[in-house]
């Protein structure tokens, strides 16, 4: 009777640490996620990726490139905000910044606030 109950033991021990490990990925996702600035998940998820990197220039300049260009410049959220909702050309070079009308305020700022911060991987 307990080699039958043996013989299903290992696989009972590894459902267990199964859900254990499962369990465990899905608690440190959310603060994975709560550690990212909420400026680089609007980025992303706004195609900004697209033409901007972090710290090269793409198609257009780095976020870095845009922090540096704007420090100490007290209306760069007025004039970002504006860039990044109405497009543009001539700042970077011949190739235009296309509008983003269908973006939030509140997106638009998070985004142009976390680039004016050096755009930052985590908080």
């Amino acid at each position: 009777m307990t080699d039958r109950l043996m013989r299903g033991r290992p696989a009972v021990i590894a459902a267990c640490v199964g859900v254990s490990v499962a369990g465990a990925l899905l608690v440190a996702r959310p603060a994975l996620a709560a550690d990212t600035p909420r400026g680089l998940t609007v980025a992303r998820g706004n195609a900004c990726m697209g033409c901007h990197a972090v710290d090269r220039k793409l198609v257009g300049p780095s976020f870095q490139q845009i922090a540096n260009r704007y420090k100490g410049d007290p209306l760069a959220t007025t004039k970002l905000v504006k860039k990044v909702k109405d497009g543009g050309s001539g700042v970077w070079g011949a190739i235009p910044m296309p509008s983003h009308p269908s973006m939030s305020d509140a997106d638009v700022r998070a985004v142009v606030g976390w680039v004016l911060a050096g755009a930052p991987s985590s908080k």
